[in-house]
């Protein structure tokens, strides 16, 4: 299947020569997006998403529910209505290079009446897929599938998904439970699923596939560790408010704590579905000072960066972005507790182990993560890897040493578009 990608853009990353202090106003968040796409999609009435994201992951994620015959309008960046109907094929949906589409459409595809087939970016076939696709073959779903056990695939829908309980690893990424939950109510039976394995990591996105169900009137039971039980009901349509992207802030609270300055992410919600406890913890180990008020979310520097001893396993995604403060602090850091993100957008732990050796930096790798020891850092070319949070590690570490250029920051439309305007006028403000 053909897929549109971004022209690969090289790009040299601006240097700060002063402390960056700025509010920023950021997109939705692309989790937040995401799910409220699938359960509006698989509601019984009309719902209406509010500050969406507007990216190449969650444009491809309306195209592909627009395939199998729901309506979404994004005409309007700030308010998506979406009409449900009934989900048929033959359908062909490209993932792109998104593990949510590869994770969230499948089970949906399968109550769909037809053929809906499935492939995406060259890189989209290494990711995993295995465990959900055989966690649906185990509930009667018809699916066929690579040699590897991945894209590209093809769901044959019959209008219904029996359910009942099934068993899965989701070692390997939180999404394959999040995919099955999300669906399991429009299963006849509801879903008894049940984690057999390693630890799931990100843990803090499963609580926000469980609060948006409950939020849609789903009956999610999650009292018994590692044991999902969704009931069978309708999903009820509703407006859904989307977040600023927690993730995305990242690398604008390291320009705060790279420079001694201070970013204020505006329109942060008092009550928040996203890890903020354990980003401002991390972010604090590091140096900084967080604080939330009405203005927003708020990260200062100190002037100091500190190495740390983390296990960043719940929030995997801030692995790259800590990685490059880690680089310029003042003493060696030790990440651990994410073997998963080595099946991201790439192998995220080798990416950074290669890229962050470059330019100057003591680097052991382990299975599960970095040791990073800080040396003088050079200029040097930074691969991007197609993978957008490698973007904004290599971004980060511009700011203080110059000379760094990003391979490819065209990757950035995967979740902010808007990402090279908005980090030059960033500095260029400093």
């Amino acid at each position: 299947m053909a897929t549109v990608t971004a022209e690969p853009r090289p790009w040299l990353a601006p240097t700060a020569s002063a402390p960056v202090s700025t509010v920023v106003r950021l997109p939705g968040s692309k989790s937040m997006t995401a799910r409220a796409l699938i359960l509006s999609a698989l509601s019984d009435g009309p719902s209406v998403i509010e500050r969406p994201l507007r990216a190449r992951d969650t444009e491809l994620m309306a195209a592909g529910l627009r395939a199998l015959g729901v309506a979404i309008d994004t005409t309007d960046a700030e308010r998506w209505p979406v009409e449900p109907g009934p989900l048929r094929g033959p359908a062909r949906v490209d993932v792109g290079l998104a593990g949510t589409i590869m994770r969230f459409l499948p089970p949906a595809a399968a109550l769909a009446e037809g053929v809906v087939e499935f492939d995406g970016d060259p890189h989209a076939r290494n990711r995993p897929l295995r465990p959900i696709i055989e966690a649906l073959r185990s509930l009667g779903v018809s699916i066929d599938a690579s040699a590897t056990g991945g894209l590209p695939l093809t769901v044959h829908g019959a209008g219904l998904v029996e359910g009942g309980e099934a068993v899965i690893d989701a070692s390997a990424s939180s999404q394959f439970v999040s995919g099955l939950l999300l669906s399991a109510p429009r299963f006849t039976k509801g879903l008894v699923l049940r984690h057999e394995g390693p630890p799931v990591p990100s843990a803090p996105h499963l609580r926000m596939t469980t609060h948006m169900l409950r939020a849609a009137g789903a009956a999610v039971d999650e009292s018994v560790p590692d044991v999902w039980t969704v009931e069978p009901g309708p999903l009820t349509g509703r407006t859904w408010v989307i977040e600023p992207d927690l993730s995305g802030a990242a690398p604008f609270f390291a320009a705060a704590m790279v420079t001694g300055g201070a970013v204020t992410l505006a329109g942060w919600p008092a009550e928040s579905w996203q890890p903020v406890g354990r980003l401002a913890e991390l972010l604090t180990s590091l140096g900084a000072e967080v604080s939330q008020g009405p203005e927003g979310l708020t990260v200062r520097g100190t002037g100091t960066l500190r190495g740390i001893t983390a296990d960043l396993s719940e929030v995997s995604e801030l692995t790259p972005v800590i990685s490059a403060l880690a680089a310029l602090a003042e003493g060696p850091s030790e990440l651990r507790g994410v073997a998963h993100i080595r099946g991201h957008e790439t192998d995220r732990i080798a990416a950074l182990a290669a890229e962050l050796s470059k330019a100057g930096a003591g680097i052991t790798e382990f299975p599960d993560g970095l040791r990073i020891e800080p040396q003088p850092l050079r200029a040097t070319s930074f691969e991007t890897y197609a993978d957008h949070r490698m973007a904004h590690a290599a971004a980060v570490i511009g700011l203080a040493v110059p000379g760094v250029n990003l391979t490819d920051v065209a990757c950035t439309s995967k979740t902010l578009p808007e990402f090279p305007e908005l980090w030059a006028g960033l500095v260029a403000r400093s």
